[in-house]
């Protein structure tokens, strides 16, 4: 079993591919993976509940554990309190305890 750290950077309302990407963490946790989605910049409009086709519910659902970045979080208005329930918000630093424990990483 393999740890891998995906971070999704994008909108997926504005980026057609995130879905690919969401496929590919999904995929890998079925695999047997150990497999953390963590959501930067853009990629937090998605953690808001009550966002009508939510990829990153779907995606939890499969396994994969999905964090959205506090900061990311603040600079857009998304309260805590109104992300999906499926979502957690972090700190940025649990990208280094990632890398840090061995896990692959790949940035989108």
């Amino acid at each position: 079993m393999s740890k891998y750290l995906l971070i999704e950077s994008r909108d997926p309302f504005d980026s057609n591919d995130v879905a690919n990407y969401y496929d590919l963490a999904s995929n890998l946790a079925a695999a047997g993976n150990q497999v953390t989605l963590f959501l930067v910049q853009n990629g937090v409009l998605a953690a808001r509940s009550g966002v009508k086709v939510n990829g990153v519910d779907v995606v939890a659902a499969s396994g994969v554990e999905v964090l959205a970045d506090e900061f990311s979080l603040r600079e857009r208005g998304i309260a805590g309190d109104k992300l999906s329930k499926s979502v957690n918000a972090a700190p940025l630093d649990v990208v280094v305890d990632h890398l840090a424990n061995g896990s692959k990483a790949i940035w989108h």
